[in-house]
C-alpha cells in the first residue's frame, strides 16, 4: 500500500437529521505506510501500541444519531494532531529547527511531540536522526488537512446550528503497577473548553452504567480540545479517554468481548449529546 493510496481522513456524514455533534477520532489511524516502516527501528505492532485502537469502529455508530464522525487513517506514531503543528523535538532532526518551532514543550520533553520520538514501552522509534523535511511532509500531508477538515466541520455545524459540540475520542492503556485508575477521564481543559453541564451530562451517562469516570487527571485535554473549545463562541470541546482494558487485549491488540456493550454505552453518550444540542438549539429559539 502506498503512502497515496489511502487519504488522511475519512468524514462519515450524519444519517438523517443533523445534529449539531461532532465525534473526532485523531489517534486510531493504522495505514503504517511502508517508507515510515522502513524509518522505524520498530515493528508494526510495537509501533501500534501508541494507536488508539478501534477508536472510531466503537463510535461507527454515532452518525445513526446524527452525528458527523470524523477520524484520521494514519497512525499516531507518524503524526500526532493532537500537538501543535511543529511541537517538535530538536535532537530527532538532522538540522537545527526553525526559530518558530516550539521545542520546550512538556510534550516533547516526554517525547510525545507532533511527530513522536518513542513509544512508551517499545522506546525511540528511530535509529538515526531524521530530514527536517520529513517533519515538514507529514505536517503538509497529515496535520494540515485533518485540521483543515475539522475546522471546516465546526465552522459548517455552527453555520448551520449556532453553536457545535464536539467530542474528541481517546483510548489509555492501562499501566500495570499504578493502582486504581479510572475507566474515562473526560478532558474538559479545566472548565474553559466546554460547560460543566456538557461535562456532567456525559460523566452521567457513563456512572450510569457502573464505569469510573475523572476529570482532567491526568488527561485535562489535548491541543484538539483546547483549541477548538470556545464556549463563548459557541463550540464546546470534551476530550474523553478511555481505558483500552474495557474493549481490548493490550497485548495481542484485539478486541474482546467487551466492545459490543462499550460501543452501546458510547452511542448513549453520543444520544445524550444530540438531545443536549436539541434542548440547546430550543431555548437559543425562545
Amino acid at each position: 500500500m502506498t503512502e497515496r493510496a489511502v487519504p488522511p481522513f475519512h468524514i462519515i456524514e450524519p444519517q438523517g437529521i443533523h445534529r449539531p455533534v461532532i465525534v473526532a477520532s485523531p489517534h486510531s489511524g493504522r495505514n503504517y505506510m511502508p517508507e515510515f516502516l522502513r524509518l522505524s527501528r520498530l515493528g508494526a505492532l510495537a509501533l501500534r501500541r501508541s494507536e488508539d485502537c478501534y477508536v472510531e469502529q466503537l463510535f461507527e455508530g454515532a452518525p445513526g444519531h446524527g452525528a458527523t464522525l470524523l477520524h484520521a487513517t494514519f497512525p499516531r506514531a507518524y503524526c500526532d494532531v493532537n500537538r501543535e503543528a511543529w511541537e517538535l523535538d530538536p535532537t530527532m532532526f538532522r538540522e537545527a529547527l526553525p526559530a518558530w518551532c516550539n521545542t520546550t514543550s512538556r510534550k516533547v520533553r516526554a517525547g510525545f511531540g507532533t511527530i513522536a520520538r518513542i513509544v512508551s514501552r517499545d522506546g525511540p522509534i528511530y535509529a538515526r536522526p531524521l530530514p527536517f523535511a520529513e517533519a515538514e511532509k507529514r505536517v503538509s500531508t497529515c496535520w494540515q488537512p485533518y485540521h483543515d477538515a475539522l475546522a471546516g466541520l465546526v465552522h459548517d455545524c455552527v453555520a448551520r446550528h449556532g453553536f457545535c459540540l464536539l467530542l474528541d475520542a481517546h483510548s489509555m492503556p492501562v499501566v500495570k503497577g499504578r493502582g486504581d485508575q479510572p475507566d474515562f477521564v473526560l478532558g474538559n481543559a479545566w472548565g474553559t473548553a466546554c460547560t460543566q453541564q456538557m461535562t456532567a451530562l456525559v460523566e452521567h451517562v457513563l456512572t450510569a452504567h457502573g464505569y469510573s469516570v475523572a476529570r482532567n487527571v491526568p488527561f485535562a485535554g489535548g491541543y484538539v480540545t483546547r483549541h477548538y473549545g470556545r464556549p463563548r463562541r459557541g463550540v464546546q470541546a470534551l476530550q474523553l479517554e478511555m481505558s483500552r482494558a474495557l474493549y481490548m487485549d493490550q497485548d495481542s491488540l484485539q478486541p474482546h468481548e467487551g466492545f459490543t456493550r462499550l460501543q452501546v454505552v458510547l452511542m448513549e453518550v453520543v444520544a445524550m449529546l444530540a438531545q443536549y444540542g436539541d434542548t440547546l438549539a430550543q431555548m437559543a429559539a425562545e
